[in-house]
């Protein structure tokens, strides 16, 4: 008998029915809340501005901080920052099945690439340093395809290996065309970062994107901090501007708030799609580099700025 008709049974309704002092049950849990593909779109490009200070931020912080006080006092800030939203939110404690997803975030993002492209910019110029985030966002994207099963068509891969490769030709080009020591640095950072960034958009639909990374970054605190206890007595600071500037830019701008936005934007489009906007990022980051460091740019920028873009069009209109 249907649930419509039901109540011509009185047997039915004494059993379906609970008790009058029955506890209401608890609703299940509303699934994560994501913004609508056009502000996912304007979030993610917010988070590729945020991440192309983080190498001229960097190269800031160690005119004050050696690499490795660097590293872990950014991360101890940005947790710090972090942690206090959690607690003041009163956040439970993310699902054991998430936990792993979120060390792979916290190996990758919060541990990993700071480290690694720190260490290389010691001897790397930032231009230099830009061939690793040219060849981020089709890493990120065969991360994505490997991870999630979601296969983008070929006219997206074909964009995106074309917005590639005109990146590298022009970062290369824009360093010389010669490879150094950082280039091992620069590479490993590419693939921790790409893990990181996929397992990241991927959480990011389950739970609030800054969560994602508020959980990864608290997580790592048990070695964050022992560890810039030791590297600050190893390693003096030397308090200037530019010190001071850097690292509470890459602790607030890049570690925390740009990835905030940067996995809200990748829930609400995808992680393909939000990768490719990073193809924009090397070329920021060369102008931020004129600007702020003084570095030479040449005037092969404008031209490559026009194929990104066109390269980044074309993978945000193509179907998955």
């Amino acid at each position: 008998m249907k649930a419509q008709s039901s109540a011509t049974d009185p047997t039915s309704i004494a059993v379906g029915t609970p008790p009058a002092d029955a506890p209401a049950p608890h609703p299940a849990p509303p699934p994560a809340a994501h913004p609508s593909p056009r502000l996912g779109t304007l979030q993610a490009a917010l988070g590729v501005v945020a991440f192309s200070l983080t190498f001229p931020a960097t190269a800031w912080g160690l005119e004050g901080f050696g690499p490795w006080a660097l590293v872990a006092v950014r991360s101890v800030l940005a947790a710090a920052m972090a942690g206090s939203c959690l607690l003041f939110l009163r956040v439970r404690l993310p699902e054991r099945r998430h936990w792993a997803g979120l060390a792979v975030v916290a190996a990758g993002v919060v541990l990993g690439f700071p480290m690694l492209t720190t260490l290389a910019l010691e001897t790397s110029t930032t231009s230099h340093a830009a061939v690793v985030v040219g060849l981020l966002p089709l890493t990120t994207a065969l991360f994505s395809a490997l991870r999630t099963g979601i296969r983008p068509s070929r006219t997206f891969w074909a964009a995106a290996l074309a917005g590639a490769a005109a990146v590298l030709a022009f970062t290369v080009a824009q360093s010389g065309g010669e490879l150094t020591a950082a280039d091992g640095y620069l590479f490993a950072a590419l693939v921790v970062c790409a893990a990181g960034y996929t397992e990241g958009g991927r959480l990011a639909r389950i739970m609030p994107g800054w969560q994602v990374i508020g959980w990864a970054l608290v997580g790592c605190l048990p070695l964050t901090v022992p560890a810039a206890v030791v590297a600050l007595s190893y390693e003096p600071v030397v308090w200037n501007a530019h010190g001071v500037a850097g690292v509470l830019w890459v602790a607030a701008g890049s570690q925390f708030l740009g990835l905030v936005v940067w996995y809200r934007g990748m829930a609400a489009v995808g992680i393909p799609k939000a990768s490719q906007l990073q193809l924009a990022q090397p070329l920021l980051t060369l102008v931020w580099s004129v600007l702020l460091l003084g570095e030479h740019l040449t005037a092969a920028a404008p031209l490559t700025a026009a194929a990104v873009l066109v390269c980044i069009a074309v993978t945000q209109r193509s179907r998955s």
